[in-house]
């Protein structure tokens, strides 16, 4: 393939790769927790990051991961002790985030909103060997969190109350679900790009749910489905000369779109299978006891008037057993 002659592209396809992994694997778990958008409110936070870089002189992409790791346990923090109410700080940190992005980028030497625009939509041409090098440590650290803790996170996803009740750390669960969402952020800002990471993150887990019915079905069908969609967009930016974050955002929902549909029938197989064998292995109920007694009622009913035993003459025999004259 000619497109790999080209080392920015060889570059961008690993990133692609490591994005498309560790996206799904955060997002299953902020989708259990109803919140799919945390992803979006990171990366307008990590948008000061980036500005912070420019003005700095430094890796954008270091930067951007400590501002948005202190950003996701500003957010944990609102969420536990804030008396404000928790969307509206929420949303001050966000749009804040944003407006410090657009500010520093100002204020940095030659910085132009040009240079902040491969960071909020990506860019393959842009992705250099230091980029390359920080995606992978990031990366390694995501999944080593996401696949060694998954019961316990899983847990805590679920029900916090429960996991609370069998001893887990359940603040720690969530602050560490909150930086390795931030971490995540990061990852993909350089090939999805800042806005659009929070996609990536939810919508191959929602097409996941639609045919597996387990977590660990579900984790790996989004997986492999976010991996596709990224390497596939990748591709099809470079052919085509579009962006590479809407492309693979948008096979992404195209994927989502097809298997709800491909969906439907097989849900409906499964709900009638699922009716036939509780049907044949079906409690007897009430109606069935009622049955029963008024059977077994029946029967009493004609022993107690049957012919008396008849004596050794043949002639019936009376209580004590004598023939009846």
């Amino acid at each position: 393939m000619d497109l790999l002659s080209y080392p920015f592209m060889q570059r961008a396809l690993l990133a692609a790769v490591l994005v498309g992994l560790t996206a799904p694997a955060v997002g299953i778990y902020l989708v259990q927790r109803r919140q799919a958008l945390m992803g979006d409110g990171i990366g307008h936070v990590a948008m000061t990051g980036v500005g912070l870089g420019f003005l700095l002189n430094s890796s954008p992409v270091w930067v951007a991961a400590a501002v948005a790791v202190a950003g996701s346990v500003l957010m944990e923090l609102i969420r536990w002790y804030g008396r404000t109410r928790g969307d509206i700080a929420l949303a001050m940190l966000f749009y804040g985030g944003m407006a410090g992005g657009v500010l520093l980028t100002a204020l940095a030497p030659g910085g132009t909103n040009a240079g902040l625009t491969t960071y909020l939509f990506g860019s393959l041409t842009t992705v250099s060997a230091s980029d390359v090098t920080a995606i992978c440590l990031l990366a390694a650290l995501v999944l080593l969190v996401t696949l060694g803790l998954r019961r316990q996170l899983f847990a805590v996803s679920q029900d916090e109350e429960f996991a609370r009740v069998t001893g887990l750390p359940v603040r720690a669960l969530n602050l560490l679900v909150a930086v390795t969402a931030a971490v995540t952020v990061t990852v993909a800002m350089r090939v999805v790009g800042l806005l659009l990471i929070s996609a990536l993150m939810v919508v191959p887990v929602a097409a996941a749910q639609q045919l597996a019915r387990s977590f660990a079905a579900t984790f790996a069908i989004a997986v492999a489905l976010g991996v596709t969609a990224a390497l596939g967009g990748t591709t099809l930016s470079f052919y085509n000369d579009v962006p590479p974050g809407a492309t693979i955002v948008l096979l992404a929902i195209g994927a989502f779109v097809l298997l709800t549909v491909a969906a439907t029938p097989l849900a409906r197989r499964r709900a009638a299978s699922e009716a036939r064998r509780a049907r044949a292995a079906r409690v007897p109920g009430p109606q069935d006891e009622a049955e029963y007694d008024l059977a077994t009622a029946e029967g009493t009913s004609g022993g107690a008037h049957a012919a008396p035993a008849a004596g050794p003459s043949g002639r019936p025999s009376g209580p004590s057993g004598r023939p009846r004259p």
